[in-house]
C-alpha cells in the first residue's frame, strides 16, 4: 500500500517576512501549520534582510493603505510584547521634496484624510530640528513623529520562534518542487515527500511565479542595493545620526526630463553597525532570483554619491558596506494579496510586497489567517486582489 501523504490544516510556502507572519498567526489560531522555506531562518538571500525597514502611516503611495497600517501598528506592538524585544522603534520620519511632488503631496493627502498627526516644516525649521539635512528653500518636509523603523531580521525571527511556540512545524533548507490541486486539497512535493492540506499560502517573494502558475502575472524582480556610510568627520560623528538625533527619511528630487524622480532614503545609525544606512529607492535592474549578483561595489553607489553629498553632506564620507536584495512587484506597485483566482479558494497569495511592504508584515499575517480560516477579512483589501491582474489560470 502506498504511504499516505503527511496532512496539515494549512501549508505556508516561504518563511520570509509575510510567510513567517502568516505561520505565526495561523498557529496562534490553533491550526496544524507546516511552513516550508528553501533557505535558513531569517536568511539574507531574498527581500527580508538588511537590518531595518521604514515604518510610517501617512502613506504617500495611496491613502487606501492607511487602515491596514493602523492595524499593523497595533500588531507590531503585540509582536514586540510577545517576543520580549522592541521590534518597532519610533524615531520619527521625514517625507521631503517639492510641495507638489508625489511624496509630499501624497503624504499630506493620507495624513489629512485619516487625521494623522504630522507637521509641515520649511528648510529653516528642518535645520533647527535636524541640522544634518541640507534642504533647499523650494522643498518642504512632512514630519511624522510616530513613524520609525522595524528591525528586519529580528522581526522575522520573532515570527518564526513564536510560530514554533504555538505548535507550527517549520522545515528549512527545503525546496518545494510542485504545488498541485487535488480532490483532497492541495498537494505539495518537497524534500522527496508529499504533504497535503485543504489550504496553502504562497509567500515566496521573488520566486512566486514558479509555484502557482503566475507566469502570466506581470511580476518583476529587481536587484536593489543599500549602503552604509561613515560620516565625513569619521567614526566619532556616528553619534550625530543615532535614533534620538536622526529620523528615517525619504526625499524626492526631480530628475532629468522624462525620467522618474530620484528618491533618497535612509535610517539612523544603529549601535554596532559600521556606518549609517542610505540608498536610492528603486535604483536597480531586472534580475532573476537564482542568478542575482550579490556582490556590491562602489559602482552600485555611483548614482547615490552625488545625491548624498547634496542632501546630507556630513554623511557623505566613506562607503563601508553594501548589501543586495530583491524588490518583487507588479506595475501598479500594489501588493498581490488574496485568494488565487484559479484555485477554487484553496490557495492564498501573499506576494509582490517588495519596496514598501515590510511595514505591513504583522497585518498581512493576520489577513492571511482570516482568508484561510474564514474565506474573508474585515479589512479592505479589495484594491490588492489578485483578480485585478485579470489572470484566471488554475494552479498546477
Amino acid at each position: 500500500m502506498d504511504e499516505q501523504p503527511l496532512s496539515y490544516d494549512v501549508i505556508v510556502i516561504g518563511l520570509g517576512a509575510m510567510g513567517s507572519s502568516a505561520a505565526y498567526h495561523l498557529a496562534q489560531r490553533g491550526l496544524r501549520v507546516l511552513g516550508i522555506e528553501q533557505f535558513t531562518p531569517a536568511h539574507t538571500l531574498g527581500s527580508s534582510h538588511g537590518s531595518t525597514r521604514i515604518v510610517r502611516q501617512a502613506y504617500y503611495e495611496k491613502p487606501d493603505y492607511v487602515p491596514l497600517l493602523k492595524r499593523s501598528y497595533e500588531l507590531w506592538d503585540e509582536l514586540s510584547a510577545a517576543f520580549g524585544e522592541r521590534l518597532l522603534v519610533r524615531c520619527g520620519a521625514l517625507m521631503m521634496g517639492p510641495p507638489d511632488g508625489p511624496v509630499v503631496a501624497g503624504t499630506l493627502e493620507s495624513a489629512r484624510r485619516w487625521n494623522l498627526a504630522h507637521e509641515v516644516w520649511d528648510s529653516a525649521r528642518l535645520h533647527e530640528r535636524f541640522p544634518q539635512f541640507e534642504m533647499p528653500a523650494e522643498h518642504v518636509a512632512v514630519f511624522e513623529a510616530d513613524a520609525g523603523y522595524a528591525r528586519a531580521e529580528a522581526s522575522v525571527l520573532a515570527n518564526i520562534e513564536l510560530a514554533i511556540e504555538w505548535g507550527a512545524e517549520l522545515w528549512f533548507d527545503t525546496e518545494v518542487e510542485s504545488v498541485q490541486l487535488g480532490p483532497a486539497g492541495v498537494h505539495i512535493g518537497a524534500a522527496d515527500v508529499e504533504v497535503t492540506a485543504p489550504r496553502v499560502v504562497i509567500a515566496t517573494g521573488a520566486w512566486a511565479s514558479r509555484l502557482a502558475n503566475l507566469d502570466r502575472y506581470p511580476i518583476a524582480v529587481q536587484r536593489q542595493t543599500v549602503h552604509w556610510w561613515e560620516p565625513a568627520a569619521g567614526p566619532a560623528a556616528l553619534a550625530d545620526y543615532a535614533p534620538d538625533r536622526f529620523p528615517v527619511y525619504l526625499w524626492e528630487w526631480p530628475s532629468e526630463p522624462d525620467q522618474p524622480p530620484v528618491e533618497l532614503y535612509g535610517f539612523p545609525y544603529l549601535a554596532g553597525d559600521s556606518g549609517v544606512k542610505a540608498a536610492l529607492y528603486r535604483d536597480g535592474q531586472r534580475t532573476d532570483p537564482d542568478v542575482i549578483d550579490r556582490v556590491v561595489t562602489d559602482a552600485d553607489a555611483q548614482r547615490l554619491v552625488p545625491v548624498l553629498q547634496r542632501c546630507l553632506p556630513g554623511l557623505a564620507g566613506r562607503r563601508v558596506l553594501g548589501s543586495a536584495c530583491m524588490y518583487t512587484g507588479v506595475p501598479d506597485d500594489d501588493f498581490v494579496l488574496g485568494v488565487h483566482p484559479g484555485s477554487s479558494g484553496r490557495v492564498v497569495l501573499a506576494v509582490g510586497f517588495s519596496g514598501h511592504g515590510f511595514k505591513f508584515m504583522p497585518v498581512v499575517g493576520e489577513i492571511v489567517a482570516d482568508l484561510v480560516t474564514e474565506g474573508e477579512t474585515p479589512l479592505d483589501i479589495g484594491f490588492l486582489s489578485p483578480e485585478r491582474l485579470a489572470v484566471q489560470d488554475a494552479v498546477g
